[in-house]
């Protein structure tokens, strides 16, 4: 398939910039299994689309502040965005300067200290040392800023620092929110449990190569970027339980889907701790996942061809001209969407 399978027409106004004044008030629009038409319907009402025995599964990774600004010796300006944690002073990264540091340069940050260019890879991304106060990840809480995606159009504030965090992000590493999980607040969550709905955790670790936009037209040949995950014993024994009882597995978030789905062998989800670079486009078969809550992505992204493999492309494409028409709200801070595994309709 080519890359401009993937593109729709987005007004530019439909872009959140800004999150709602509660989680749970974000739109809900459910593609019924089987059914050609679609239900507008809110986050809120999530709990009557899923029944008794279901698992939803999370990502409980947490975003660091993975932004940062310095400048070359020369004085150009540089802005470093961290890709992932290396330990405690290393650090990969995406750098954006005027011309690109060499191996050896020195970054003066504008936070204090400095960071050494180590290398660059094929990709585009440098690695660096930091040279600071303290263990990297200690600094980055205190030095760094927020990463909020580029297509938000504002510096982060104050609001952002609690609300582009999910209510039960607790490991660290991630530099992109697991955005479908920031519509769930407490009271959602305690109306699932009380409709039955279990719940399990997976950690992915969101990279900023999420935003990175697919440069060949032809899938066969992108290349897709790694991300670190971990499903654990715990979440493996929820997924067999609750298939051994019929009930289905809903995974709340693309990445909860690349996880789950990077930890499917022999015909089951297994425990799984490493790198994955799994793509997931049509016409792959999505096994490990019966449900999918997942916010709008942008055209012709990675993402959106994965919401394809899941649902169906002609079902996506439908889905997304009557979210436009309706003026459903787009990208991170944007509504959501209930989907179904076209492979095995629930």
């Amino acid at each position: 398939m080519k890359t401009s399978d993937f593109h729709y027409d987005l007004p530019p106004e439909l872009i959140a910039q800004a999150p709602l004044p509660e989680r749970s008030a974000s739109r809900l629009l459910v593609a019924p299994a089987g059914e050609p038409g679609f239900i507008d319907a809110s986050i809120r009402d999530l709990p009557g689309f899923l029944r008794a025995g279901d698992l939803l599964v999370f990502n409980d990774t947490r975003v660091i502040p993975a932004r940062l600004f310095g400048h070359k010796a020369t004085g150009g300006r540089v802005e470093i965005l961290i890709e992932r944690l290396l330990g405690e002073s290393d650090a990969l990264a995406q750098v954006g300067a005027s011309k690109t540091p060499k191996p050896g340069a020195r970054i003066a940050l504008d936070a204090g200290g400095e960071a050494e260019v180590l290398a660059r890879d094929e990709r585009g991304f440098t690695t660096l040392r930091f040279h600071v106060e303290g263990a990297l990840p200690d600094w980055l809480q205190v030095a760094g800023q927020l990463p909020l995606p580029p297509y938000i159009e504002r510096a982060p504030d104050a609001a952002d620092a609690e609300r582009y965090q999910t209510v039960f992000a607790r490991e660290p590493g991630a530099v992109a929110a697991p955005t479908a999980g920031l519509h769930f607040d407490d009271a959602l969550l305690a109306a699932l449990a009380a409709r039955g709905v279990q719940t399990g955790f997976v950690t992915l670790h969101v990279g900023a190569g999420t935003f990175q936009p697919v440069r060949v037209d032809d899938l066969d040949a992108h290349r897709m970027h790694s991300e670190w995950i971990d499903v654990g014993e715990a979440l493996v024994a929820q997924v067999r339980a609750t298939r051994a009882a019929g009930g289905r597995v809903v995974s709340v978030g693309t990445t909860v889907l690349r996880a789950l789905e990077s930890a499917w062998s022999e015909g089951e989800v297994r425990r799984f701790r490493g790198d994955t670079a799994i793509f997931i486009h049509p016409p792959a078969t999505v096994r490990s996942v019966d449900a999918l809550v997942t916010n709008f992505h942008l055209p012709e992204s990675t993402l959106l061809m994965l919401v394809s493999a899941f649902a169906g492309i002609e079902r996506i494409r439908a889905a997304y001209a009557h979210a436009v028409a309706a003026r459903y709200r787009f990208f991170s801070y944007g509504d959501a969407m209930l989907l179904w595994n076209h492979a095995c309709p629930a």
